[in-house]
């Protein structure tokens, strides 16, 4: 059986979640850098995986998937030596991890980060508009209160949704940063995510790239 095969792009914090997963449970797999300028996510081989042609796209042995929130949990439960990280059999736990994936997939990365980043991609904005500076503001205050009596999203021990929600905070702090001292459980929560071995190698140089790339594109249209 071949190893998992992930298509992706670093500056991309829903790559970057998966790639954190597989760092957790040191997956044998290969991965691949997907060049849009050169069109690598709408070649013939490429759609027939994915047919949104986005990142992340995996294939494990003809299985392939093309959302970081179902990759994750996938790839958790298929090759994690334990499932702490998705339990199979706690199903309460599962189901609040499941809802913290959703928030991080409609929330954090969707109006969030689509919200800033699309106006720098389409037109170079170099400001952030007020509504979405709002809804920032409000996915923090979210986050803090969902992190009150745990130190991690769900219970006390790390989990996919905390990779994921990670993922996409790491991004947001650089792009909106927060108020530590309005947002005291999040900076905690974040700080021990950033503490992790594979954190770094991940997640943490592919967001700099991202957001120097952000910025890049703020200066150009600044001139």
């Amino acid at each position: 059986m071949s190893k998992p095969i992930i298509y992706g792009h670093e500056m991309s914090s829903v790559v970057r979640s998966v790639l954190m997963v597989a760092k957790a449970i040191n997956l044998d797999y290969e991965y691949k850098e997907v060049d849009f300028d050169a069109g690598d996510n709408v070649t013939e081989h490429f759609l027939k995986m994915n047919p949104l042609h986005t990142v992340p796209t995996m294939d494990d042995d003809g299985l392939y998937l093309g959302e970081s929130h179902a990759i994750g949990p996938y790839l958790i439960q298929q090759y994690g030596k334990s499932d702490d990280l998705y339990p199979r059999d706690d199903l309460r736990n599962r189901a609040r991890i499941d809802q913290m994936l959703h928030f991080d997939n409609g929330i954090l990365y969707w109006n969030c980060i689509r919200g800033i980043v699309m106006p720098i991609y389409n037109r170079g904005a170099a400001t952030i508009a007020p509504a979405v500076l709002e809804e920032v503001d409000k996915a923090y205050g979210f986050m803090e209160k969902f992190l009150e009596a745990d130190v991690y999203l769900v219970g006390d021990s790390l989990t996919v949704a905390d990779l994921a929600c990670g993922a996409s905070i790491s991004s947001l702090f650089e792009l909106v940063p927060a108020d530590p001292e309005k947002y005291p459980n999040l900076h905690a929560w974040f700080k021990r995510i950033q503490g992790l071995p594979y954190y770094e190698e991940a997640n943490g140089r592919g967001n700099a790239r991202y957001i120097e790339m952000l910025e890049s594109k703020r200066r150009k249209e600044g001139e």
